[in-house]
């Protein structure tokens, strides 16, 4: 009987002690999964940071914004223009006219039709990071979210996911696809604690030496109506 109860009591003890090296071993291989997951995710960020290292970018660009409550998407295209640090300038053409120039001090929003201009100061709407504006100096994302590398989009994009250090109902993540090949940015895909969804794909990106500061201040045309933004 002594015996039986030794034998289980020993059994015991290498089932447990099994137990805990299947864990450690278990924990270890998550700790190197992580491991290389940071390091290629520090490499991506760095090429990414080396490439818009020049003056600027210009891209057109398509839009997709949609209401999740109200099953509402809209869509929109134009052409983005942007200086680092801090200036950027989106001509809307499709559906309807309508220039955002910022200064990375001051904001204006210009609709033609509507003979109307509204301004306001460029940090208090497009602080940490939103309405995309790390596109002004892309070495904002590592210093306003938290990253993680995400599942790739088949072979060709690797994506990240940004999680704004300073929470805001405004904005709860990002999405970033980041070509393999090129290391452009080439999809942000933004989503607020509604689940709302604003998808903008850059095409036809070029990086520009030098652009022009007078692209990034916007000179009111005489007789439109000026308003103020709501802060």
């Amino acid at each position: 009987m002594r015996f039986k109860l030794v034998i289980c009591i020993l059994w015991v003890v290498i089932f447990l002690n099994a137990q805990h090296v299947l864990c450690k071993d278990s924990s270890m291989r998550q700790d190197s999964k992580s491991q290389e997951s940071n390091i290629l995710l520090d490499k991506i960020m760095d090429k990414v940071e080396k490439k818009y290292a020049v003056a600027g970018f210009s891209a057109c660009f398509i839009q997709k914004s949609t209401l999740k409550a109200m099953d509402i998407t809209d869509s929109a295209s134009g052409k983005i223009t942007v200086k680092r640090p801090g200036k950027m300038r989106w001509e809307y053409e499709e559906p309807d006219r309508q220039i955002i120039v910022t200064d990375g001090k001051d904001l204006w929003v210009y609709r033609p039709d509507d003979n109307q201009v509204m301004m306001g100061e460029f940090p208090s709407f497009f602080g940490d990071g939103k309405g995309a504006s790390f596109l002004s100096d892309i070495r904002l994302i590592r210093q306003k979210f938290n990253i993680t590398l995400e599942n790739t989009d088949g072979n060709d994009y690797y994506i990240l996911k940004l999680l704004p250090v300073k929470k805001t109902n405004d904005l709860s993540y990002i999405n970033l696809s980041i070509s393999k090949k090129t290391f452009y940015l080439e999809e942000i895909v933004t989503y607020n604690l509604y689940g709302d969804e604003t998808r903008i794909k850059l095409i036809d990106i070029k990086l520009l030496e030098n652009p022009d500061d007078s692209i990034f201040i916007f000179n009111i045309p005489y007789g439109t109506e000026v308003l103020k933004l709501d802060e």
